[in-house]
């Protein structure tokens, strides 16, 4: 038998008409479609069908520069461009690396090293830590096009472009970069020299401990762990009875002299707060009156800080020397973990006040030592003990620990994305000199970091109601302004006003 369909009426009408009497009685009932059924982009309700609608195209069309959105953090870049036109920094770096580029026609334009300077300043007020996250930044923002010159059609350097610049360009030129930000500061009257802070503090390694290697043979750790464990009678195929094997061996010892990073020789082994880990260590040499960072340098991560600290100073006694002929480090001021007789003996020799804490003193036996070394632990401690030496030790844990917070937390080194001490040098010697670069802008327009800019707004100006009428008691008229005169008023406020920039106990300018 064959099913016959009434005359007249087609599959499609049927559908439809079923649609339409479900929608009708949805409605007589007070049921609502579910929203599941409404595609926005291909559905549309019309006249109770399911229609399909064709998504409109849009045309090309053109918009004019100056009608782009308003930037927030350009202003903050202008300014940062305006102070390195000020102290040359362009024709500066043009020179020092005019060497490292060929004089040739031909070839590929090379990329402007003030332009790849200006990305890593971009790096660091933007906390972004390896250079793909500058480029993508660069490539991204409309503000940091203009302020590296970059129109909207032009394409920003890619982070493998980064990456030949630094090695192309030797450690000389960073330390001449930085040392440049470092005239600049004296001149602006923020270096004085005379008391320096010497601290220390880890950068994470781009390196695992997975990874280490014996340094004589270059056998892996595990291979070396399986040898020892068969030969104490354990299957070397028993993963879990080599591990436990490994983590209660006798006389287990990582040590740099024996093990070393197949991926980064440089990073070195060590215990800090609990957990083993490859790291480096940075220095800060600061002046102990402003806070600027006169020597940034990686040392030793294997070796006590106590370690070769007279050459240390001698190196920042040196800096400071290139800067201004004849000027003399007063005072030098360190933790408890710098000292050490011959540490103390050395540096007062060579003319220096020594405010260093003497953490071993009750076990210390004066009995046995000379009579020179007793008289220079006395003078250290009458250093330490005295009211400059207190006041000193306070300013150590402000301006000292403010910067290794601004380049380590607040500017993408706590965690090293490049391998290698020679490349991090040269990323965290212009790190600090960006730190010096802040303070900069902090004495010249108030706020020193992009955060502080974007910050400091009317906001600051309004939260200190007892200054803000000072400051107008006796200028504004009688009777009061109306709003138009009143926000006049406001806008000509210079604006290092609304942040104070003389007290280093306001803000960390983070």
């Amino acid at each position: 038998m064959t099913r016959h369909e009434p005359e007249g009426v087609s599959p499609a009408g049927l559908k439809r008409a079923f649609s339409a009497t479900l929608l009708l009685w949805a409605k007589f009932l007070g049921l609502r479609p579910s929203r599941l059924l409404k595609n926005r982009l291909g559905f549309c309700y019309k006249d109770w069908v399911f229609e399909r609608k064709e998504p409109e195209k849009q045309r090309e069309f053109w918009i004019e520069t100056r009608r782009l959105p308003k930037l927030s953090a350009g202003g903050f870049f202008r300014k940062v461009d305006e102070v390195l036109a000020e102290i040359g920094f362009g024709e500066e770096v043009h020179r020092l690396c005019r060497p490292a580029y060929s004089q040739r026609s031909d070839g590929r334009p090379g990329i402007d090293p003030v332009v790849y300077f200006k990305m890593l300043m971009v790096g660091f007020f933007e906390n972004l830590p390896s250079e793909r996250a500058i480029a993508a930044r660069c490539e991204d923002s409309l503000a940091v096009r203009a302020f590296l010159g970059y129109g909207l059609d032009e394409a920003t350097p890619d982070h493998s472009s980064l990456s030949v610049i630094r090695h192309r360009l030797p450690a000389e030129v960073y330390q001449a970069v930085f040392e440049l930000i470092l005239k600049a500061l004296k001149e602006c009257g923020l270096l004085k020299g005379r008391q320096v802070g010497i601290d220390s503090s880890v950068i994470e390694a781009n390196a695992s401990l997975k990874s280490l290697v014996v340094r004589n043979t270059e056998e892996a750790y595990w291979d070396y762990v399986k040898k020892l464990a068969q030969d104490a009678g354990i299957d070397p195929n028993d993963d879990k009875a080599v591990r436990q094997f490994d983590r209660k061996r006798p006389g287990k010892k990582l040590s740099n002299e024996q093990f070393k990073n197949r991926h980064d020789a440089d990073a070195k082994i060590s215990r800090q707060k609990g957990k083993t880990d490859l790291i480096y260590k940075p220095e800060h040499s600061v002046d102990m009156d402003s806070g600027v960072i006169i020597q940034a340098q990686l040392v030793a991560a294997e070796s006590a800080d106590s370690v070769g600290l007279p050459e240390r100073v001698q190196s920042v006694q040196d800096s400071l020397e290139r800067l201004e002929v004849g000027k003399k480090i007063k005072s030098v001021v360190a933790d408890g973990n710098y000292h050490s007789l011959d540490n103390i003996c050395a540096l007062q020799e060579a003319g220096f006040k020594v405010v260093i804490p003497d953490t071993n003193a009750a076990k210390r036996k004066e009995e046995l030592l000379s009579e020179s070394q007793r008289r220079a632990l006395h003078k250290a401690r009458q250093s330490h003990q005295s009211k400059s030496g207190s006041r000193l030790m306070r300013m150590r844990g402000q301006h000292i620990e403010r910067s290794f917070a601004h380049i380590l937390d607040c500017g993408g080194m706590r965690k090293a994305s490049l391998r290698g001490k020679v490349n991090l040098q040269k990323r965290y010697n212009f790190a600090a000199a960006c730190y010096n670069l802040s303070q900069l802008l902090r004495k010249k327009f108030g706020c020193g970091t992009l955060k502080m800019a974007l910050a400091t707004g009317w906001e600051a100006l309004f939260s200190r109601w007892s200054d803000f009428f000072a400051l107008f008691q006796g200028h504004l008229p009688r009777p009061w302004p109306n709003a138009r005169t009143f926000y006049s008023l406001l806008r000509s406020l210079p604006v290092p006003w609304r942040l104070n920039a003389q007290n280093p106990g306001f803000s960390t300018a983070c």
